[in-house]
């Protein structure tokens, strides 16, 4: 009888938080590399993460919390990559006091949130949801909805006006539309875009579309007192992040109809109540937080995201760390 064949430990474990992907397969090559394996939690909320966290020598997360206490669980953490953009998921602080680099892909789906952006602006515009719903209903009925207007001539109010931004400024630029915009940052604005304060954008602007990060100072950037600002005809889009609508109020205002209609691709919670306003509203278009998927960007950001926590975890300077911290 042979004996049985050694089973190779391995010399490092990532704990994965949670992912939106079929198979783990692109993940688990890379890491190979390094005799990295994947730690895959029973669950995604904090205390299934604090049960795995003493085990991990690294942490990529897609959309689950990583709190402090989840951070400070994982003593031997060499570094945290974010599956995506935003970083309001992950404490940072923490992570930084503990010297913890913190890794994210900022550019790896620029251009399908644009496009995701400009699909809802014309689907709202030319009423693509409300009329297919309606002849789901057997409804064949031109005046079913709401006065069509051109689109060309009208103006897009981009709220930051970054990568995303700039590139939703490109296409609608080229359906014709006004486009201005308002950023933090003192850099350049897209050629042919005019730079206006909020309250300026909001009252100009016949589509609104939100392209800035979720920060304190963002969060509930649109509420009563900015949907009010806006025209009775325009539309509000949602690409960035859910917190920086309040919903409530967003309800509030559809109710009063002080605005036309939304598109939210982005919502707080996810996934929100869907039988409450304002995402039971048959003005507002909801997307399941899809804005940034098509295969190439997928694989752009599971490739990158792993090479990331391979040079982390052999000291090497990972791409994009985000809090300055170089690995040890």
């Amino acid at each position: 009888m042979r004996p049985r064949a050694a089973i190779a430990m391995p010399d490092f474990r990532v704990l994965l938080t949670d992912y939106a992907w079929a198979d783990l397969d692109v993940e688990r090559d890379i890491l190979a590399e390094v005799n990295a394996e994947l730690l895959l939690p029973e669950a995604s909320d904090e205390a299934a993460l604090l049960a795995a966290a003493p085990e991990a020598d690294a942490i990529m997360t897609n959309w689950a919390q990583v709190p402090a206490s989840v951070i400070e669980a994982a003593v031997g953490c060499r570094i945290i990559a974010r599956l995506g953009v935003g970083l309001d998921n992950i404490d940072i602080e923490c992570a930084t006091a503990r010297g913890i680099p913190v890794t994210n892909v900022p550019d790896y789906c620029v251009i399908e949130v644009a496009e995701h952006a400009i699909a809802l602006l014309l689907s709202l515009a030319r009423k693509v949801a409300w009329y297919h719903e309606a002849t789901q209903r057997g409804v064949y009925e031109l005046t079913d909805g709401a006065p069509l207007r051109r689109i060309e001539g009208q103006t897009l109010g981009l709220v930051g006006c970054g990568q995303i931004g700039g590139r939703v400024a490109q296409k609608a630029l080229g359906l014709g539309l006004r486009v201005v915009a308002t950023t933090r940052s003192e850099r350049e604005l897209p050629t042919g875009v005019a730079r206006l304060e909020l309250d300026a954008l909001l009252a100009e602007s016949d589509y609104v579309s939100l392209h800035c990060p979720l920060t304190a100072e963002t969060k509930h950037l649109i509420g009563a007192e900015q949907l009010a600002r806006m025209k009775r005809s325009a539309y509000l889009i949602n690409t960035a992040r859910g917190g920086v609508v309040d919903h409530a109020t967003l309800a509030a205002a559809l109710a009063e109809d002080q605005i036309a209609g939304a598109a939210l691709d982005v919502q707080t919670p996810e996934p929100p109540e869907l039988t409450v306003a304002p995402y039971s509203d048959p003005r507002v278009i909801v997307t399941p937080h899809a804005a940034f998927v098509s295969e190439e960007s997928l694989q752009d950001l599971r490739v990158r995201s792993a090479r990331q926590v391979v040079d982390g975890l052999c000291g090497r300077v990972p791409e994009n760390v985000v809090n300055g911290v170089a690995p040890t």
